[in-house]
């Protein structure tokens, strides 16, 4: 059973101060992840990717081809997934970083090439992949952001899995009333409640995230840090989507 699994950039760093890890939160992640198998992992930018690209105005939609732009967001990434794969290693994980940049594309009408047989290839040898939301080459428009988001639903898509998870900076998805909504099958049913991320985040917020887990066929769950353990023993934290 193939899990595909995100750990929020709100979660593994402190996304109003630029370039900071959470440590303790990723240690406990990391924790809670180490002997997990037949696991893709994907995290998001955080205080890394999101703040150079507001800075240089790129975004899921607005590209760039700044070359020194590109560097600077993909390098922000490279280091958060350095942080987070050595957080992991150092717990017991067999955690592989795969870079973006290096391996997908959009054509000119913005849809994604990911090949995913060294990923699939990387599990079956007992490895654990993690990639992360990044830059990505953008036919006619230089370079855009891959959000974690749109990687957790190509990965799910193509690696046929059978559960996938967002583990966010809130125990789910809230109603108007702030009350964690057990259940969403349709975006209109939550589209008042659901509005942008407080923090700098040039991929949508929650409500991109709903959107983009509606597209999967395997039902995704949004949850906290706290309910991780619980997603990782089969059960339903958080709000389900499918």
């Amino acid at each position: 059973m193939t899990t595909v699994l995100k750990l929020g950039g709100s979660v593994i760093t402190d996304k109003n101060d630029p370039e900071t890890v959470a440590e303790e939160t990723l240690r406990r992640a990391a924790s809670l992840l180490a002997e997990e198998e037949d696991i893709v992992l994907v995290h998001g930018g955080g205080s890394f990717g999101h703040h150079h690209a507001a800075e240089y105005g790129v975004s899921t939609t607005d590209g760039t081809g700044d070359t020194e732009a590109i560097r600077i967001i993909h390098g922000a990434m490279h280091r958060l997934n350095t942080a987070v794969v050595d957080a992991l290693a150092e717990a017991g994980s067999p955690a592989f970083p795969i870079h973006p940049l290096s391996a997908a594309s959009r054509d000119a009408d913005g849809e994604l090439s990911l090949p995913t047989d060294q990923i699939s290839r990387m599990n079956r040898e007992g490895f654990v992949p993690v990639l992360h939301g990044d830059v990505v080459v953008h036919e006619g428009a230089g370079a855009t952001i891959l959000s974690g988001d749109e990687l957790v639903v190509a990965l799910a898509t193509a690696l046929d899995a059978d559960r996938v998870g967002v583990c966010s900076a809130v125990p789910g998805v809230y109603d108007a009333d702030k009350n964690v909504i057990d259940h969403i099958d349709t975006f209109d049913d939550v589209a008042d409640a659901l509005g942008e991320s407080e923090a700098t985040d040039v991929t949508g917020g929650m409500a991109a995230k709903v959107r983009e887990l509606l597209a999967l066929d395997a039902p995704a769950y949004i949850f906290d840090i706290d309910g991780l353990d619980a997603f990782l023993a089969d059960k339903n934290p958080g709000t389900r989507i499918d």
